[in-house]
């Protein structure tokens, strides 16, 4: 694939995932947190399984394959949006974000100690600078609340599907794929809303409005690029294009719930694409040598 055409679609992906935190904020008040969570993934994957069935995209042929699918529904969709719509009872919208898009940060580090990955001391610096910006435009607070804890859930349950979908996701249809586990994930949610909440839904144009992009734009189109382009790269590396969504994330609040802009705003920009610098870019042998008399030895 090329560059122009892999960024492109990235920044379409991080736009989405980062501004569906304001769009969430809006729809609590209409629907309890699973119960709207499990409605958006309930209806895209149902949406999408239609689409691939009237398109006659290839289906998993073998009981492992959907055993896989499952899996990854499981994690990606019910253990993160699960986690991300609870944590937002307690936690500021960007206070889950910047847990949430920790994800970078954990696959480096659940790629070594779990699936035996190898990564360079720059992607080790890269990741640490975009956790950095992350946390400066965020406004470098956070506060202790159990809301945190869930939210950091969500982004180990990421971390541990990013890895998942890259080895299996070879073999499957990034459509199917995309459609089966946001249905699979769904019906978990929908599950656990019954369990773990007294769930509610007030039902006008607002709430369907809310549902209808949630399920369409931040679910099916985000759900579809993302797996897409996990395909085509290094989970590591792909992956640390997610700091830009808590970017996004801030400026779509400014602009849809008015919150202020702060001066750190620009701080962690600027730490969030030098660490995307970093993780991607391949350094000359010289200058792999010179950044280990700094840092010490590398991890590749």
């Amino acid at each position: 694939m090329r560059q122009f055409h892999f960024f492109s679609l990235m920044i379409v992906t991080t736009f989405l995932m980062g501004s569906s935190f304001a769009v969430i904020k809006f729809g609590l008040p209409y629907a309890s947190p699973l119960l709207l969570a499990a409605l958006r993934f309930v209806s895209a994957g149902i949406f999408m399984a239609l689409i691939v069935l009237m398109l006659k995209r290839p289906h998993p042929r073998t009981w492992k394959q959907w055993l896989h699918i499952s899996f990854i529904g499981a994690l990606q969709t019910a253990g993160v949006m699960g986690c991300i719509f609870l944590s937002l009872r307690t936690i500021t919208a960007s206070e889950s974000s910047i847990l949430t898009f920790s994800n970078p940060l954990l696959v480096i580090i659940v790629g070594t100690l779990c699936f035996q990955q190898r990564y360079a001391i720059t992607q080790w610096i890269g990741v640490l600078f975009g956790f950095i910006g992350v946390f400066f435009t965020m406004g470098a607070t956070l506060q202790l609340e159990v809301g945190i804890w869930i939210g950091f859930c969500g982004a180990i349950f990421w971390a541990f599907a990013t890895h998942l979908t890259k080895r299996w996701g070879a073999t499957l249809d990034v459509w199917v794929l995309s459609a089966y586990q946001m249905l699979v994930g769904g019906v978990l949610l929908l599950v656990a809303s019954f369990l773990l909440e007294e769930p509610f839904l007030i039902v006008n144009a607002s709430s369907i409005a809310i549902i209808a992009w949630l399920s369409v734009m931040s679910s099916i189109v985000q759900f579809a690029l993302w797996f897409y382009l996990l395909q085509q790269g290094e989970p590591g590396k792909t992956s640390s294009f997610l700091f830009l969504a808590p970017l996004f994330g801030v400026i779509s609040g400014a602009i849809l719930l008015n919150d202020p802009l702060s001066s750190t705003l620009y701080i962690g920009g600027v730490c969030i694409i030098v660490g995307i610098y970093l993780v991607n870019r391949t350094f000359s042998s010289t200058q792999l040598r010179f950044l280990k008399k700094l840092f010490g030895k590398t991890t590749a």
